[in-house]
């Protein structure tokens, strides 16, 4: 592993954060890509509204996966966030590609905002536990947002 900026954390817990900040930055990076699907794609009442919500929405995605990516290099590893990791490593479900209703394209992005916002929420804990409370706040700072953009995104429903 690189250099390490993370204080007194052992070698064992970094390893171990680095493999979970990985683990989230490939969902993130998946959702990301689902919500540009959807913003490229979707038509019906309420085309505009939803289309920027969605735009605004993935800046905040890619902002989150940003902090987990710096993050795992602070740690002294490295960031995986290419699309052949992300295709390989993401667990979300994959995001049909052939849709266009708003309505559609709003059950699947809350659907997988849910199974996101669950996994970064079993992230923070396991970070808590693990005693590394950086990670453990930078993981619910991120639950905040999926959450928040789950419930605008939801409402659209």
């Amino acid at each position: 592993m690189p250099e390490n900026f993370a204080g007194e954390l052992n070698q064992d817990v970094r390893t171990q954060m680095v493999d979970l900040l990985n683990k989230n930055l490939a969902n993130m990076l998946a959702l990301t890509l689902a919500v540009k699907q959807a913003h490229w794609n979707l038509k019906g009442p309420g085309f505009i509204g939803v289309h920027e919500l969605l735009d605004e929405a993935a800046d905040r995605l890619r902002e989150g996966a940003d902090l987990m990516a710096e993050r795992a290099v602070i740690l002294g590893g490295f960031a995986r966030g290419t699309v052949e990791v992300t295709a390989e490593k993401a667990q979300m479900d994959a995001y049909p590609v052939e849709i266009s209703d708003i309505k559609q394209h709003v059950e699947e992005l809350k659907s997988r905002y849910i199974f996101v916002g669950g996994e970064i929420r079993k992230a923070m804990e396991e970070a808590g536990d693990a005693g590394d409370e950086d990670t453990a706040d930078l993981f619910t700072e991120v639950s905040r947002t999926i959450d928040k953009d789950a419930w605008f995104i939801g409402a659209n429903a």
